[in-house]
């Protein structure tokens, strides 16, 4: 295996894909964050529940990760891959790009 290439998505790709409902969003931000504002639908990923979500989720649907500036979900996208997720995606700019 080589190394993992990490699909990135922009924000308005990401808007569209919540718009016509064909993407699970996942948030891997600190919960006081996720409480206060996010996606909605995310579901929001720690190192409590990650191992059950992964245990459960349809690895076939389209997952994009996000973080608060896209580079932690850079990681998190790697680590679904790893897992056997077939179509993951990095949202470039994050929460804070989302929020603009």
């Amino acid at each position: 295996m080589g190394e993992t290439t990490i699909k990135t998505i922009s924000v308005a790709a990401a808007k569209e894909k919540l718009t016509e409902n064909t993407a699970v969003f996942i948030d891997i931000r600190d919960p006081d964050s996720y409480e206060a504002a996010h996606i909605p639908g995310a579901i929001q990923l720690n190192d409590s529940n990650v191992e059950s979500f992964l245990a459960a989720a349809d690895k076939t649907q389209v997952h994009i990760i996000y973080c608060y500036h896209g580079n932690t979900s850079q990681s998190g996208a790697a680590y679904f891959q790893e897992n056997g997720f077939e179509d993951v995606y990095s949202m470039d700019g994050g929460f804070t790009e989302w929020e603009e």
